[in-house]
């Protein structure tokens, strides 16, 4: 095989901040994967490169937005954790 049948596969991927982690936040509509709007995600394959670079730019700052995370395995058994170590500090 020579280097022209690799450039028959290759392709130009669009740039995208995408992790593969799309949840969308009920309250922000931003997904707390990549930060993106829901109405960028949508519209992220028609953006110009200049409008996508644009929003990753945005993206660090929405991060705050979302807050916290409240649930999920970690912060049961943290909470679990807590409760255990009150009780054997109110013990005698």
């Amino acid at each position: 095989m020579t280097d022209d049948s690799e450039a028959v596969w290759s392709r130009r991927e669009i740039e995208s901040p995408c992790v593969k982690i799309c949840v969308i936040h009920p309250e922000a509509r931003i997904c707390t994967g990549c930060f993106r709007r829901i109405e960028e995600i949508g519209l992220w394959s028609r953006l110009s490169p200049e409008d996508r670079r644009r929003i990753m730019a945005e993206l660090p700052a929405r991060e705050s937005q979302l807050g916290g995370r409240k649930g999920g395995r970690a912060a049961r058994r943290a909470a679990r954790r807590a409760e255990a170590a009150a009780r054997t500090a109110n013990d005698p």
